[in-house]
């Protein structure tokens, strides 16, 4: 039985259940039975610069990155603890979060302050600090199921202070802490050789693509294979292809609109944007510098149509976030209206590539003949490279270039920054041999596969160890990970110490009496 659905009966109904099962020594109780007091925080007021500017780490949220820190990003001054809701926190407290990160916790290695979304815990004495700190662990999701809030989600202390707790002796808490943090060092230290096999490969990956663009990936290949046609070749057919299509496009308008081609119409041909190769690092033989206005036709997708009067057809269209690095999103797609005119001039066809306009540098995927039914709009670049350059070199090039940070310095924008049509078609990026161009393609692709099934294998480990982790959780907080020794004090013996404890600090109530002034007129 969950948290909540234990939280939401009585109290004798759950301890009465739960008691029957009961390893030997333990108790059935509340988070508050074993609590000696709760400690809220705040925020010293930001118009205050210099409380920000001391040595008290003021932890909120965003710190607890670990069960354990050292140390916040921010710190404060006494002066701030004084002037503020904040509060002074001892060293090794467990704090627990109560909204936003709601169900996380942590022990501060060191004295601190907290802000309002933390809770500082105080533990009855004979209580295991770190058992309640794994306690919480264990159960954070359904901790998070008990929050409440339509902006921010939260929980009150008094769902807190009732949420039902399987209470161990004292000497059991501490061997199923000293257990756990056995399993759990080994559990960790190999996630971290995982997580490190990821990051390795992921180098990999960009070292490979670097390898590709550069010429590296095909060096043996080209010393073994010389080319009908080289780059400065192609680049050439390309150019006089590009004019063909241009005027063949013109031919048709005229007749059209049933007119005759006017004397030197040909004059008025839009010459693409050159490549700019100044500070440019020398190609391999065969290769040539080209822009993507030379090699690709560019077009900017449909302005989102937010006026009342649509026409057309509503018809499913990418944005910029279902396009990922090499591969398009196909799960959260909208519709819009396109008009008859409009189906061409926005349409897909496999092999064109899409680009970011915006967000991450240059982010672009290659579109596959499911995707033709698909539009697209304005926040993308199409691409279209109508068979001279392969599309999956083209969106390895724009990675290595994004990764590398050079696409930050094509980038222009105040507030957002945009990847802008003028920038995008003035980009240099190599030319290979077409015959070349499909080599590395190839190489590329049986590495990339290579690389994914390990990180594929690599993911399925990281999920066993997430499921292996829940299970020695679980087993630590139903009894099952340490023996039981019947010469433990009972829980029921601790409990009635945290009582009296809680009892013996409570302040005095003071009488409820009339006012002075009313006292001395009787």
């Amino acid at each position: 039985m969950s948290l909540k659905e234990e939280g939401g009966r009585k109290k004798e109904e759950v301890a009465t259940e739960q008691s029957q099962g009961l390893p030997e020594g333990w108790e059935t109780a509340t988070l508050g039975d074993v609590l000696l007091d709760i400690v809220g925080g705040g925020a010293p007021p930001r118009n205050v610069p210099a409380y920000f500017d001391g040595s008290i780490p003021w932890f909120t949220v965003k710190d607890m990155k670990s069960l354990r820190p050292r140390d916040a990003e921010e710190h404060i001054t006494e002066e701030a603890i004084n002037n503020s809701a904040t509060n002074l926190i001892p060293a090794n407290t467990l704090i627990l979060a109560t909204r936003i990160a709601l169900g996380r916790a942590m022990r501060p290695l060191v004295d601190c302050a907290i802000n309002q979304d933390l809770k500082a815990l105080t533990l009855g004495e004979g209580v295991e600090p770190d058992f309640f700190l794994y306690w919480v662990c264990a159960h954070e999701r359904a901790i998070q199921d008990l929050g409440s809030g339509t902006t921010v989600s939260g929980i009150r202390l008094e769902t807190l202070r009732s949420l039902p707790v399987l209470l161990p002796p004292s000497a059991e808490q501490n061997r199923i802490v000293e257990k756990l943090e056995e399993l759990l060092s080994d559990l960790d230290a190999g996630v971290a050789e995982l997580k490190a096999a990821q990051q390795k490969l992921a180098q990999y990956r960009q070292s490979l693509l670097k390898a590709a663009v550069e010429g590296d990936l095909t060096a043996d290949w080209r010393r073994q294979h010389i080319p009908t046609e080289t780059g400065a070749e192609l680049l050439s057919r390309i150019l006089q292809e590009r004019r063909a299509r241009w005027e063949a496009k013109q031919l048709e308008k005229f007749a059209s609109q049933g007119k005759t081609p006017p004397k030197n119409w040909q004059n008025k041909y839009p010459e693409p944007t050159p490549p700019d190769t100044q500070n440019l690092p020398t190609l391999p033989e065969g290769w040539v510098w080209a822009s993507v206005d030379q090699i690709g036709e560019v077009f900017l997708g449909k302005m989102l149509d937010k006026s009342k009067h649509i026409t057309g057809k509503e018809l499913p269209y990418f944005r910029n976030v279902n396009v990922r690095w090499g591969e398009i999103d196909v799960g959260d797609v909208k519709e819009m209206f396109f008009d008859d005119d409009e189906l061409e001039r926005y349409g897909l066809l496999e092999g064109d590539v899409l680009v970011c306009e915006g967000g991450e540098l240059g982010r672009a995927a290659v579109c596959k003949k499911e995707h033709e039914s698909f539009k697209y709009q304005k926040a993308l670049h199409r691409v279209r490279l109508f068979g001279f350059y392969e599309p999956y070199l083209f969106i390895s090039i724009l990675e290595t270039l994004s990764k590398s940070g050079r696409l930050a310095k094509e980038f222009t924008g105040s507030t957002i920054n945009h990847f802008t049509k003028e920038i995008f078609v003035a980009l240099s990026i190599p030319l290979p041999p077409l015959v070349e161009q499909k080599e590395i393609v190839s190489k590329i692709h049986a590495q990339i596969d290579e690389i994914f099934e390990q990180l594929m294998r690599i993911d399925f480990s990281l999920k066993q160890t997430t499921a292996q982790r829940q299970n020695i959780l679980r087993a630590a907080f139903a009894g099952e990970l340490v023996p039981q020794d019947p010469s433990d004090e009972p829980a029921s013996a601790l409990l009635e110490r945290i009582r009296a404890q809680r009892a013996a600090q409570a302040p005095a109530k003071k009488p409820r009496g009339r006012k002075k002034k009313e006292i001395q007129n009787v």
